[in-house]
């Protein structure tokens, strides 16, 4: 099989692959020549998910990425993205959170901003809104230019401060079994 690295921070040197049993191997094959054959884009695509601390690699829809890993919006609640629009064009802070509260609430806004101070304290893995839409928009251009290709998130440990990895896997290329030598602290 033959990787390709998706958009995203990258900070580690993980190897998608290394670890998978026969089995998986195996499985990915039937995978790509599953996705080859689909003659239209849909939602129903496959999509892998790596957990390399529970050796697991599950295939999901496409349509069940939110439910399995939840992105996290909270940066784009559209009232902090019009305070940010009215600072960017010049607006006083003071004056561009009163035009915010009028125009949504100041309960809203207040909420808004709440849930994304919360929202710093715990970890989302780099898993964002925006990094979902990147993968959905990217895997259709794949899937329009005929390219059998299907993303694999390998997702970070927990405790850690790691970011879930895109991979993009292709074709069936063989790649040599490697092992990953760190710990698993899950």
């Amino acid at each position: 099989m033959e990787v390709h690295r998706g958009e995203g921070p990258l900070k580690t040197n993980t190897q998608p692959l290394a670890g998978l049993t026969t089995t998986q191997r195996l499985g990915l094959r039937d995978v790509l020549q599953d996705v080859g054959k689909t003659g239209a884009w849909s939602w129903e695509l496959p999509v892998l998910l790596r957990d390399r601390c529970w050796l697991r690699l599950d295939r999901i829809r496409l349509s069940q990425l939110m439910s399995h890993l939840p992105p996290d919006g909270r940066d784009e609640a559209p009232e902090l993205m019009h305070y940010r629009q009215l600072i960017a064009e010049g607006i006083e802070p003071l004056l561009a959170q009163q035009t915010c509260w009028q125009e949504f609430g100041m309960e809203d806004c207040q909420r808004a901003l709440q849930a994304y101070w919360q929202g710093r304290d715990r970890t989302n893995h780099g898993w964002s809104a925006r990094r979902y839409r990147q993968l959905v928009s990217l895997y259709r251009d794949h899937f329009e230019r005929g390219e059998a290709t299907v993303p694999m998130l390998v997702l970070a440990r927990r405790e850690t401060a790691e970011e879930h990895e895109i991979h993009w896997i292709t074709t069936t290329t063989p790649i040599k079994d490697q092992v990953d030598t760190r710990p698993c602290c899950c």
